[in-house]
């Protein structure tokens, strides 16, 4: 069998690293080792940690990004509350991986500090998606299918503000799950705050 492209190989491994021993001690060493190559192989593809994170997160993780700005271009193929449900079901599946590599930045507040500057340099970071999904609200609001006085980024912010609440609040739980199925968890979020930006005669 075909060994896999340097590159890709990079990305799984960085990915697993991150996954089971947090982005804080995720080193691009380890990484490099983890991949079979040299770390000055690694800098070729990739020019700090910071930017193999956010490839992880837009290559190995469920795509919010890409259908946040899918929604942006084109709102009307679907109805909202189907769109809702799909980006509530995608960004719990998003969060509920990257909080295990994240995490670990906290315990160590300089690392933390160089990698949101890290951030910042590239012009992303966690505030994204809730941009993403204010976009769309109000491509929705200019299509007529919300509430022209709904606060879209108030509906942003709860609705993924549940989704990240959801990848962790369970942990200390008895069987460490949430009470319902992903499906169901998503579908319920996104009726519930239909409710609050919907425009009266809305069919969904």
């Amino acid at each position: 069998m075909a060994q896999k492209p340097t590159r890709v190989r990079i990305v799984d491994a960085a990915r697993e690293l991150m996954l089971s021993i947090g982005l804080a001690r995720t080193t691009t060493k380890e990484i490099a080792k983890a991949a079979g190559c040299s770390e000055a192989a690694l800098y070729k593809h990739f020019s700090s940690k910071e930017e193999l994170f956010v490839t992880v997160l837009n290559e190995r993780l469920p795509k919010l990004g890409a259908l946040l700005s899918g929604l942006i271009a084109d709102p009307g193929g679907a109805s909202v509350e189907q769109n809702l449900t799909e980006i509530a079901r995608r960004a719990a599946l998003f969060y509920e991986q990257t909080f295990p590599m994240a995490a670990s930045l906290y315990a160590e507040p300089q690392l933390k500090r160089r990698h949101e500057e890290a951030m910042r340099e590239m012009r992303t970071g966690p505030h994204k998606p809730i941009e993403g999904l204010d976009a769309y609200l109000r491509a929705e609001q200019r299509a007529g299918r919300i509430n022209p006085d709904a606060d879209t980024h108030a509906a942003a912010s709860l609705l993924l503000g549940a989704c990240a609440q959801r990848a962790f609040a369970y942990e200390a739980a008895p069987d460490r799950k949430p009470p319902q199925p992903l499906d169901t968890f998503a579908a319920a979020l996104a009726r519930t705050l239909l409710r609050g930006v919907a425009v009266a005669d809305d069919p969904r």
